[in-house]
C-alpha cells in the first residue's frame, strides 16, 4: 500500500484503505488509476475527520458537499459520482453504507414493494422491472401524500387521464412501455388490497401498426458486417465473436451480454441461454460459434474473476451490459457501410434464414424461444413463396 498512498491514511477510511486498493488491482485498474483512486480516498477521509464524521455518515448529500468542495478548490479530476463511485461501491459491498433507495416516503416505500413483488414472484427481468418502477413512480406521484386514502377512491377516470396526459407528449414505443407498466402496477394494487377493484383493464389500448415487415440482412451485409472487425486487435477479435453469436444463434442483445462462461458445454457442443425472466435454454452450439468464442477466450479476454463471458476492454473488468451490445452492433454497421441497425434485426436475419430454408413456424418459435406462437406468426407474412400459393387469381385473368 506504501507505494499508492505516500504517509499514514487518517480518518474514518482509513481501515478499508488496503482492502480498496486490492480490490481496484483485482479489477485489473492500472497502476496510475490505483493511485488516483487512493488520493481521493486520503483526501475523503482527512475531509470527513475534519468534521466528525464516520463512514455511516458518508450520505450521497455529504459525497455531493466533498465533490463540490474538490472543484471549488480546483481540483480537475474525481470531482463527480462517476469518479467517487468505485470506492462507494466497495464499501457498500462491505455493509458499511446503506442503499442509495433508502425508502423516503409512503410511495417510494410502496414502489420498492411492487418492484420486489415483480423480481421475486413473478421473476421478471431487472430491464423490465425498472422500466416498471419507473411508471409506478409516476402514476403515484399524482396521488395524494395519504396514499392510502388515494388509492381507495382510484377511479376508472383517474386511470385514462394519466394515460392520455403521459401518451400524449411520449413516442409509440415509450407510451407503450407505460401502458405495460401501469397495468402492472394496477395489478398489484388489487392483489395487495390497495384498491377495491382491478382497475388494469380500465387502462385504455394503444393502436401499433406494424408498419413493416421483420427485415432480415442481405447475406452480403452479414458478411460485412463481421469482416469489419479487426481481428489483430483484442477489441475486435471480441467484437467478432459477439456478431458470431448474434448473427448465428438470434439471442437478444442482453442475452448475449448474460452469458457466463460455464454457459458453453464444449463437451456436449451446447450454450445455455439465459432468456426473459428465469427461462434457461440450450441451442446447439455452431461450430463456427464455438471457434470466435474460443478465439476470443485465448486471445482476447482480460484475465479477471467476472464469471461474465463478454468482459470491457478496459478496467473495471465487468460484464458488457445490453447497451454495450447494441453498440457494437451499431459501430460494426457503420465500419461495414450498410444502414445503421440494431441488435434484433439480427435476430430476424437468422429466423428469416431458417424459414427460406424450409423450417416450419414450431422450429423457428423454439429456435427464438418464444412463449407464444402467435409472436412467431409475423414471419409467416416473410415466406411469399408459400403465400403465393395459396392467393387466388384475379377475376377475368388467364387460367
Amino acid at each position: 500500500m506504501a507505494s499508492f498512498v505516500s504517509g499514514p491514511v487518517i480518518g474514518p477510511l482509513a481501515p478499508f484503505a488496503e482492502g480498496f486498493i486490492a480490490q481496484l488491482a483485482n479489477l485489473s485498474y492500472s497502476t496510475q488509476a490505483v493511485k488516483s483512486h487512493c488520493g481521493l480516498l486520503v483526501h475523503l477521509s482527512q475531509w470527513l475527520a475534519e468534521r466528525g464524521l464516520g463512514v455511516r455518515e458518508l450520505t450521497p448529500e455529504v459525497s455531493a458537499k466533498f465533490l463540490q468542495m474538490r472543484r471549488d478548490a480546483g481540483f480537475v479530476t474525481k470531482v463527480s459520482d462517476r469518479g467517487l463511485q468505485p470506492l462507494v461501491s466497495y464499501l457498500r459491498e462491505l455493509g458499511e453504507l446503506c442503499e442509495p433507495s433508502a425508502i423516503s416516503s409512503p410511495s417510494e416505500e410502496l414502489v420498492d414493494r411492487f418492484r420486489r413483488y415483480q423480481l421475486e414472484e413473478r421473476g421478471l427481468a431487472p430491464d423490465v422491472v425498472s422500466n416498471y418502477a419507473r411508471v409506478a413512480r409516476m402514476f403515484l406521484g399524482t396521488c395524494s401524500e395519504f396514499i392510502s386514502v388515494s388509492l381507495t377512491e382510484l377511479s376508472a377516470a383517474d386511470v385514462s387521464a394519466f394515460v392520455l396526459d403521459q401518451c400524449g407528449k411520449r413516442s409509440v414505443a415509450d407510451a407503450h412501455n407505460v401502458i405495460s407498466g401501469l397495468r402492472a402496477l394496477l395489478r398489484f394494487l388489487y392483489v395487495e388490497g390497495w384498491t377495491r377493484l382491478d382497475l388494469a383493464s380500465a387502462v385504455p389500448k394503444l393502436a401499433r401498426r406494424r408498419r413493416d415487415l421483420p427485415r432480415a440482412l442481405e447475406t452480403e451485409h452479414v458478411v460485412r458486417l463481421l469482416a469489419s472487425c479487426d481481428r489483430a486487435t483484442p477489441v475486435g477479435v471480441r467484437d467478432f465473436a459477439i456478431l458470431t453469436v448474434l448473427t448465428r444463434l438470434g439471442v437478444r442483445a442482453g442475452e448475449a451480454a448474460r452469458f457466463e462462461l460455464h454457459d458453453v458445454d464444449w463437451h456436449a457442443g451446447e450454450v445455455l441461454i439465459r432468456g426473459k425472466g428465469p427461462r434457461l435454454d440450450r441451442l446447439p452450439l455452431p461450430w463456427d460459434v464455438g471457434d470466435a468464442i474460443a478465439d476470443y477466450l485465448r486471445r482476447s479476454r482480460p484475465r479477471c474473476s467476472n464469471p461474465r463471458l463478454f468482459i470491457r476492454s478496459c478496467a473495471p473488468f465487468t460484464g458488457l451490459s445490453r447497451q454495450a451490445v447494441g453498440g457494437i452492433v451499431r459501430g460494426a454497421a457503420i465500419r461495414a457501410g450498410i444502414p445503421p441497425l440494431g441488435p434484433h434485426r439480427l435476430r430476424h436475419t437468422v429466423a428469416t434464414a431458417v424459414l427460406r430454408h424450409g423450417a416450419g413456424l414450431p422450429e423457428i418459435a423454439q429456435l427464438l424461444r418464444h412463449t407464444s406462437l402467435q409472436t412467431t406468426t409475423i414471419y409467416a407474412k416473410v415466406d411469399r413463396t408459400a403465400l403465393s400459393a395459396l392467393a387466388l387469381a384475379w377475376p377475368g385473368a388467364e387460367a
